[in-house]
C-alpha cells in the first residue's frame, strides 16, 4: 500500500491533537466534579464537546477534498472505463475513514445542541468510526509488502483499543479510566502513524526500511510499546500540570471550580458574592 510520509503525518497530526487535548481536559474536568458533589455537567461542558464535533467534522472534510482533488487524486470517480479498473483505491480507503469521522463530528454537534439526541449516541458514532478505520486497515492488499502489513497490523491494534473504549463509554459515560484509556489509544495511534511515514517513505527520500531483514519488524514491535510507554508519560505529565492548575485557581480564587471548557477560572456565580458590592445599611453605622 503506497504511503506518503506528509499524509502519514497529516493523519498521525490530527489523532495527537485531539489526544493532548483530552490528556488536560479530562483530568481536569474529573477534579472540578470530584469536588462538586452535583456532578452535573455544565453548559459550558456540552458546548465544548459541540465544538470538538465541529472541529472533528471540519478536519475530516478537508481530508476528504484533499484526498478526492490533490492533482493525482481520483476526483470521485471510482471506476474508469478507459483503464477497465478501480481508479485509486488508496485514496478512496482513506476518503472512506474521513467520511466516517465526519459523520461522528457531526453527531457530536447534533447530540449536544437542542435537538437532545439519546445519551451515548456521540461516543456510538465514534467507536463506528474507528472500527471502519482499522476493518479498512486490516482488510487491505499489501501485496508482498510484508512490512507494511506488520505496521498497520500493530496500528490497527491501536485502533481496535480505542474503538472498544468508546463502545464501553456509550453505557458508562464519564469514567475517567475509560476517557484516559481512549486518550491514549489516540496518542499511540497518532505518533505511530508518523513511524509509518518514517519507515516506508523517509522525508529526506530514499527508500524505505528493509522488507527482508527479520529484525526489523522484532524493533519495530518493541519500538510500538516505547510508543505507548511515551503515551502514557505524556497522559501523567499533563495530568500532574492539570492538578497543578486546579489546586493553584483554588488557592487563589476560593469560590471557583476551574472550567477548561470557558478556557479559564470562572466563579461559581453564587448569588451571595453579589452582596459584598452592595453598599452598607444605614444601621451598620450605628
Amino acid at each position: 500500500m503506497p504511503t506518503s510520509f506528509l499524509g502519514s503525518a497529516l493523519r498521525g497530526t490530527f489523532f495527537i491533537l485531539f489526544g493532548l487535548w483530552w490528556s488536560v481536559r479530562y483530568p481536569l474536568r474529573y477534579l472540578r466534579r470530584k469536588g462538586n458533589a452535583e456532578s452535573q455537567p455544565s453548559h459550558g461542558t456540552q458546548r465544548m464537546e459541540a465544538f470538538e464535533g465541529a472541529v472533528k467534522a471540519f478536519f475530516a472534510l478537508a481530508g476528504i477534498l484533499v484526498e478526492q482533488f490533490i492533482p493525482t487524486g481520483p476526483h470521485l470517480q471510482l471506476h474508469s472505463p478507459e483503464a477497465r479498473g478501480w481508479t485509486d483505491l488508496t485514496r478512496w480507503r482513506y476518503t472512506t475513514i474521513y467520511l466516517f469521522f465526519l459523520l461522528s463530528g457531526i453527531v457530536d454537534v447534533v447530540s449536544h445542541s437542542r435537538l437532545k439526541l439519546p445519551l451515548g449516541l456521540d461516543r456510538l458514532s465514534l467507536s463506528v468510526a474507528l472500527l471502519i478505520e482499522g476493518l479498512l486497515f486490516c482488510f487491505c492488499d499489501y501485496s508482498s509488502a510484508a512490512l507494511d502489513h506488520h505496521l498497520y497490523s500493530l496500528l490497527a491494534m491501536a485502533i481496535f483499543a480505542g474503538a472498544l473504549c468508546a463502545l464501553l463509554e456509550v453505557f458508562i459515560r464519564d469514567h475517567i479510566i475509560l476517557e484516559t484509556f481512549r486518550t491514549s489509544s489516540f496518542l499511540l495511534q497518532g505518533s505511530w502513524l508518523w513511524q509509518i511515514g518514517f519507515v516506508l517513505s523517509p522525508p529526506w527520500g530514499g527508500p524505505g526500511w528493509d522488507q527482508t531483514d527479520s529484525s526489523t519488524f522484532t524493533f519495530l514491535t518493541m519500538c510500538f510499546c516505547w510508543h505507548y510507554a511515551g503515551a502514557l508519560v505524556v497522559l501523567a505529565a499533563n495530568a500532574a500540570a492539570s492538578r497543578c492548575c486546579n489546586e493553584a485557581c483554588q488557592l487563589r480564587f476560593g469560590d471557583i471550580d476551574v472550567e477548561l471548557d470557558c478556557g479559564m477560572c470562572i466563579r461559581k456565580g453564587k448569588k451571595s458574592s453579589g452582596g459584598a458590592l452592595l453598599p452598607e445599611s444605614p444601621s451598620d453605622d450605628k
